[in-house]
């Protein structure tokens, strides 16, 4: 009993922080730009009845995923919106499994603490922490750059990465990059083998691989699958955000999250939209009572 226990917290703790890294492979306003420009055919025409890209890899330990999308508010905006750590801390929150985010500062530099935890009100000690460092790497008039990072994380976890860039488009609008990178251990694997051996048997991602003898798409799974749905809702949580920002918006934030998340509800679903309201009211609440 014990050890099923045990490989049920390896199993929502790698879903949940696998996908949550970015990579941090440098950039600048112009390699963006190149992207998207050569992603026109892609954000033009794709599944997502938006203008987005994602995309997933997998090779050894390592596995990431990444977001380029165009959304429609201008740069400025969302430059200033995104720069400040306490705003990652909101956003990170409209996650499922992130039961709390609180700003702290280590060895002088800014850091968020982040819970992990089930699908369900949970007490923060029963929850998993890590700590992301957070810097900006790159704030001026045309581009913008901010990192999360961790070398550690539990069960063999490690590597973290998280990065979020932009660029001003024509029009008001904004070209922008998600992208998490993260690498695994023994216990990890371990883990996710479990999981998809199991309950994560049936689940997909986004990528379509093929065609069934019905002639139906079919969906990448695995690894993979765990990263495109998580990158996903990541995404989502950022544009709910830019979307309804204010404190006294967080309501909205909450109702557009969840409903831009149904739109894909085949990989995305997990639990009725009263069911996640409720837990987020109560866990955005200790949140801010914790300040």
């Amino acid at each position: 009993m014990m050890k099923t226990i045990a490989h049920r917290q390896l199993l929502w703790l790698w879903l949940v922080l696998a996908p949550m890294i970015a990579t941090a492979q440098g950039g600048s306003a112009a390699i963006l730009l190149a992207k998207f420009q050569a992603s026109q055919p892609q954000l033009q025409r794709n599944v997502f009845g938006r203008p987005m890209v994602l995309q997933s890899v997998e090779a050894h330990d390592q596995v990431s995923g990444s977001v380029h999308a165009v959304i429609d508010h201008p740069f400025a905006y969302v430059s200033n919106s995104l720069r400040e750590p306490a705003v990652w801390c909101e956003i990170l929150m409209l996650h499922l499994n992130t039961k709390h985010c609180a700003v702290r500062e280590i060895s002088g530099a800014a850091a968020l603490a982040v819970a992990i935890g089930r699908t369900y009100d949970q007490p923060l000690p029963d929850a998993q922490r890590i700590d992301f460092a957070w810097r900006s790497a790159a704030i001026t008039s045309d581009y913008l750059a901010v990192h999360l990072s961790a070398t550690q994380g539990p069960f063999s976890t490690r590597d973290y990465r998280m990065e979020l860039e932009a660029i001003p488009l024509d029009g008001g609008k904004t070209f922008v990059h998600l992208a998490y990178a993260y690498a695994d251990g023994i216990v990890a694997r371990l883990a996710m083998q479990i999981y998809l051996a199991t309950i994560g048997s049936g689940k997909v991602g986004f990528t379509v691989i093929g065609e069934n003898s019905a002639g139906r798409p079919e969906y990448v799974g695995g690894v993979r699958g765990v990263v495109e749905r998580n990158t996903m809702r990541y995404y989502l949580a950022i544009d709910a955000y830019l979307n309804a920002p204010g404190d006294q918006q967080l309501e909205e934030r909450l109702v557009r999250w969840f409903d831009s998340t149904e739109k894909y509800s085949h990989q995305l679903r997990e639990m009725s939209r009263d069911r996640y309201l409720a837990m987020k009211r109560e866990e955005f609440a200790r949140m801010k009572a914790a300040r």
